[in-house]
C-alpha cells in the first residue's frame, strides 16, 4: 500500500469478497467492493448528503458496468453543484475506513491474494487520502474493537432479537421497545449507529452481553439491492456476475456445530444462518426464507 504509483489494487479474501483501493501519486483517491457496497453507499449518501434524492439518483446517474460506479457518481454530483467538496471529502474518508477496517478483520482469519496493475484510472480525483495517516487511524479502530472483546464480530452483521421473553425481563419497557423496532436482522451495526446517531463501537460494545447470553444474536444480511426507476416499475440493476450468495440456515442448540458448520460454509461461498433456539427457528425461516436448512433432530423444548 506504500507503493508510490498510479492504478489500483485488488485485494481478494478466501471467502470470495475482493477490495479495490485506487492511487493517484501514491495516495488513496478511492476504494470499492466489500460486502455491502450498495448498503454502504446508501448509508453514507443519507448521512453526509441528506439533501440528495437517492431514489433519483440510481434512476439516472449510476453505471454498473464500472467498478468504481459509486466514484463517479459523486464526480457527476459535484459537477453539477449539488454536493459540496467538504461531503465528497467525507464520503472518500469513511469509504476507504470502512473497507480498510473491513480487510483488516479479514485478514485476521484467513488468507488473502492481492494484484496491481498501474493504468491511471482515475485521472483527476477529487480527493486525496494519507495512506500512512488512514492505516494508523484504521488500526487505533481495531485496536478499540479488539478491547471491547468484538474480534470476532463484523460491524456489517445485523442484530436480531431471539430471545424476546428473557430481554424483556433484563431491560425497561422503553429499551425493549427500541431494540424490537431496530433489531430485526435487517440493519447492520453500522446501519443501526447511523440510526442512533453514535459510533460502530459503543453501539455493538453495549449489544455484547445480550449477544454473549443469546438474547441478541448477529446474522449475516444480503447487500442491499440497488433499483433503478424505469416507466414507473423497480427493475433490478445488480450486475449479471454478482449473483446472490446461496443462503444456508444452521438450526441446532450446539454452538459449535453451528459454528464450525458456519465456518465451512462461508469459505466455500454461502451465507449462513445460525439458529440456536429452537422456538425462534420458524419465524427466522419464514423471514430470511434459506435456500437449505441443517436441522438438529434432538433439541431441548422443540425437537427437529
Amino acid at each position: 500500500i506504500k507503493l508510490q504509483y498510479n492504478g489500483e489494487l485488488k485485494i481478494k479474501i478466501v471467502k470470495g469478497q475482493v477490495y479495490t483501493f485506487y492511487y493517484r501519486l501514491g495516495r488513496i483517491v478511492w476504494a470499492t467492493g466489500g460486502s455491502h457496497p450498495f448498503r454502504r453507499w446508501r448509508r453514507l449518501m443519507a448521512q453526509y448528503c441528506p439533501q440528495i434524492d437517492i431514489a433519483q439518483v440510481r434512476s439516472q446517474l449510476i453505471n454498473l458496468s464500472i467498478d468504481y460506479w459509486d466514484y463517479r457518481v459523486l464526480e457527476t454530483l459535484y459537477s453539477q453543484q449539488k454536493i459540496n467538496r467538504e461531503q465528497v471529502n467525507t464520503i472518500t474518508e469513511s469509504t476507504i475506513n470502512e473497507l480498510l477496517f473491513d480487510l483488516i478483520q479479514e485478514a485476521k482469519y484467513g488468507e488473502i491474494h492481492y494484484e496491481r496493475q498501474q493504468q491511471i484510472i482515475l485521472n483527476s480525483p477529487m480527493s486525496f487520502t494519507n495512506v500512512q495517516m488512514a492505516l494508523q487511524e484504521v488500526q487505533q479502530l481495531w485496536q478499540a474493537w479488539l478491547a471491547a472483546g468484538l474480534a470476532k464480530f463484523s460491524p456489517n452483521l445485523a442484530p436480531i432479537v431471539c430471545q424476546p421473553e428473557e430481554l424483556e425481563q433484563q431491560v425497561s419497557p422503553q429499551i425493549y421497545q427500541k431494540f424490537i423496532s431496530l433489531m430485526t436482522g435487517k440493519h447492520t451495526l453500522r446501519d443501526l449507529a447511523i440510526k442512533l446517531k453514535q459510533n460502530v463501537l459503543p453501539v455493538t460494545r453495549s449489544l455484547l452481553p445480550f449477544i454473549l447470553k443469546g438474547v441478541i444474536e448477529l446474522v449475516e444480511v444480503p447487500d442491499l439491492p440497488m433499483l433503478q426507476l424505469i416507466h414507473g416499475k423497480n427493475v433490478s440493476s445488480s450486475t449479471p456476475n454478482v449473483p446472490k450468495r446461496p443462503l444456508v440456515a444452521c438450526i441446532d442448540d450446539s454452538p459449535q456445530v453451528c459454528q464450525m458448520l458456519e465456518q465451512m460454509l462461508v469459505a466455500n461461498g454461502f451465507r449462513c444462518l445460525k439458529i440456536q433456539d429452537p422456538i425462534q427457528a420458524l419465524p427466522n425461516l419464514i423471514q430470511n426464507k434459506p435456500d437449505l436448512i441443517f436441522l438438529d433432530l434432538i433439541m431441548p423444548v422443540i425437537n427437529g
